[in-house]
């Protein structure tokens, strides 16, 4: 078992501290900043382990020189091998399906997502996917570096886990997401629940985070662009035939990107 704390970085990024219980070490998950980790593990007198990182952006990375000089040189960081991250100790290759952290019981699955950047990863802890700016609530990343057909099958291998897997992005997106996905997908009564209840979240500044795979596999319309509903909002919206999933995601994206 693990408890997972979001530690508010910026405007709208998330850190995941994640614990074992009655431990006082600890890993954090795309530590943009510094200064909100140190604060929060001093406050609470916690000691940090180990730093985990999905891609190579700064609001994920610019914290590691930081975080590793307080708190240990020799710090554990591991991050894909194929994007240049400054600080990465340990490099985790396509080769590479599951890592073991020190003091966490339970093995991580490693998950190559290509799609926001080309070597993408995600951390599978148990119940807990970390899977930094692949999957949203009620979205998915931008294609920076991959292409539409990269994060489609990125998405897909997501979409398979079990419905109980929690998931925790990196930012905090999901009620600009949910405009879009309610703008393709009107007649969800599943959506429109859930548009009130992030609304009623974020108007006490409380986390829309964790969301689950079982969830967003009902709301998320880049789960869903097989969908013939969000099909017909697709067909209206470009004026041509949704042939098949991978045109129906790579408009719904194109859309998303331009609303």
């Amino acid at each position: 078992m693990i408890s997972v704390t979001p530690i508010l970085a910026f405007n709208d990024n998330y850190i995941w501290l994640i614990k074992s219980p009655d431990s006082r070490h600890c890993y954090v998950v795309d530590p943009g900043d510094a200064q909100p980790v140190i604060a929060y593990l001093t406050e609470h007198q916690l000691e940090l382990t180990g730093i985990l990182i999905t891609h190579h952006h700064h609001d994920h990375t610019g914290g590691i020189a930081q975080l590793q000089q307080h708190f240990n040189q020799m710090l554990k960081v591991y991050g894909p091998a194929s994007e240049n991250i400054a600080g990465i100790t340990d490099n985790i290759t396509q080769a590479t399906s599951a890592i073991t952290l020190e003091g966490v019981n339970t093995p991580v699955a490693i998950f190559h997502l290509p799609g926001h950047t080309l070597g993408h990863i995600a951390y599978h802890i148990g119940s807990h996917l970390f899977c930094g700016d692949t999957l949203f609530s009620g979205g998915c990343g931008r294609l920076f570096e991959g292409t539409p057909e990269q994060m489609l099958s990125s998405l897909t291998l997501l979409a398979q886990l079990d419905g109980d897997t929690l998931v925790y992005p990196a930012h905090e997106y999901t009620l600009a997401n949910l405009r879009f996905a309610l703008t393709v997908d009107p007649s969800n009564i599943a959506l429109q629940t859930y548009v009130q209840q992030a609304q009623q979240y974020r108007a006490v500044n409380r986390p829309t985070l964790p969301t689950t795979i079982a969830h967003e596999k009902a709301i998320n319309p880049f789960l869903r662009a097989d969908a013939p509903k969000i099909q017909q909002s697709l067909n209206k919206q470009f004026q041509q035939p949704i042939q098949d999933k991978t045109i129906s995601f790579t408009l719904l994206r194109q859309w998303k990107d331009n609303f």
